[in-house]
């Protein structure tokens, strides 16, 4: 069977045929990097992850391009705010989303293109559409011309008509019409600016992965992906852009994650749940979040709270537990003669429903329950009185192939800090004097799993290595 894509574009479930045979073109909107990254933003890193990587699974050679955009007006305040400039910021916070994303488990793209880096193209790319009658200048600036474009509206299924309603000029723009967006913005007095046929300025937000989509993969990619806020305008507008500029279909499957709560509510810095993932990781081992993340179908809301963390980390640990014993148990097993096929047989299924979860539409939360099936299985495995290295070692390859596919790790992470440690302990310490003791007993227990030993003294608690 086919792999099926829900694609955003026809709202159906699709069968996956790429462009070439075995062959795969991804490209995945990557973040605005003025500041750590959110959990928002690293539900796409790990969604997109997953995919490719059970794309890999599948036998496809994937070409994964992820973007970062390294100016625009997030990063100018930040640099003003620091004293700094917009390219110190940008360095820093790059290295600092590889390193929250590589603790999640994301593998690097192939290609990680900056906005600042190919600010040649972008500049044909805009040169190339007014020569087409799409885009305008305006003292200094240029704009879409929206209209223009017939296609306009069907990624967000809307009509020019409808999308306009909602549509206003801001002071100080002068386009033609509400919808028009901005391809190119004329530099304000001590902005970064780089020099274009307009005058100075810098490119406009959805102008840069057209340019640096066409560069790194072509006309026509197999799928474009990002998060459900990034549908319209950024997605749209894209669309317009390339299928402008090149006359051809600009990506055939279009796939979005959906939103991620906090405690029920919006993340928002307003209501102050605001989350960064650097602050989460601290505390928590990263693969407890990707396994949150992935516990629930990609294009459904997800709730995040850290009773709900609790409960994913307690059930990580069931299947690792079980993988553990039987690393334990290949060691006592002698009898290389009994195959037991009956139970072969039980561990070749699960796979297949792993697999079949997966090739629709990547629904990694039913490909869970199949792990947790397979730890079932394997525990009542080891409560027969004999059994077989070939079993241990079949359940255990299976363990490992389809968590690597998962982007998971079966083993804890047992790399915390000095101090990461300091903190969890002196929360449980608040937490007794709390009298919250469900709290207590959960951080002891998530200490107990990185193998952690807390002691009890006259002078404290104190606490080593296991």
């Amino acid at each position: 069977m086919p792999i099926q894509i829900y694609n955003t574009l026809t709202r159906a479930k699709e069968d996956f045929v790429p462009l070439e045979e075995g062959k795969v073109k991804m490209y995945v909107c990557g973040p605005t990097v003025y500041n750590y990254i959110h959990i928002g933003n690293a539900r796409p890193a790990i969604v997109f992850d997953t995919v490719r990587r059970y794309l890999e699974f599948r036998g496809y050679d994937v070409q994964f391009v992820s973007n970062f955009t390294d100016v625009d007006d997030k990063l100018i305040k930040a640099a003003n705010e620091l004293g700094e400039t917009v390219p110190v910021i940008a360095d820093r916070f790059i290295d600092a989303y590889f390193e929250d994303v590589s603790a999640l488990g994301c593998k690097k793209a192939d290609s990680h293109p900056r906005v600042t880096e190919n600010m040649d193209i972008i500049i044909d790319f805009i040169a190339a559409l007014i020569d087409k009658g799409f885009a305008y200048e305006s003292d200094g600036d240029v704009y879409y011309h929206t209209r223009a474009f017939d296609g306009y509206g069907k990624l967000s299924h809307q009509s020019i008509d409808e999308l306009r309603s909602g549509a206003r000029i801001a002071v100080g723009e002068k386009k033609q019409d509400s919808l028009d967006f901005a391809l190119w913005k004329k530099a304000k007095d001590g902005e970064i600016f780089w020099e274009s046929p307009w005058g100075k300025g810098r490119p406009g937000w959805h102008i840069e992965c057209s340019a640096m989509v066409r560069k790194y993969l072509g006309d026509t990619i197999d799928i474009h992906a990002g998060g459900q806020d990034l549908a319209f305008p950024h997605h749209e507008n894209e669309i317009a852009q390339s299928e402008a500029l090149t006359g051809k279909t600009f990506a055939n499957y279009w796939m979005h994650n959906g939103y991620i709560n906090i405690d029920n509510e919006k993340m928002s810095k307003s209501l102050g749940n605001f989350i960064t993932v650097n602050d989460i990781i601290k505390i928590h081992d990263p693969q407890v979040l990707r396994f949150f993340m992935l516990s629930v179908h990609y294009r459904n809301p997800i709730n995040y709270s850290e009773e709900v963390l609790e409960n994913t980390r307690a059930g990580l640990e069931r299947i690792r537990t079980s993988y553990e014993n039987l690393k334990h148990r290949s060691i006592a097993s002698t009898d290389l003669t009994d195959t037991n096929e009956e139970w072969i047989a039980k561990i070749t299924d699960l796979r297949k429903q792993f697999v079949d979860s997966m090739d629709d539409d990547f629904n990694t939360a039913n490909g869970i329950s199949v792990l947790f099936e397979l730890s079932k299985q394997a525990n009542y495995y080891l409560l027969e009185k004999t059994t077989s290295p070939v079993v241990i070692h079949a359940f255990m390859n299976e363990f490992e192939e389809l968590f690597a596919v998962l982007g998971l790790s079966l083993s804890a992470n047992e790399e915390l800090l000095d101090d990461e440690i300091e903190a969890l302990i002196e929360k449980r310490t608040q937490a007794r004097k709390d009298r919250d003791f469900v709290l207590a007993d959960q951080i002891r227990d998530q200490l107990k799993a990185m193998n952690i030993i807390l002691e009890d003294t006259a002078q404290g608690i104190r606490w080593k290595r296991g």
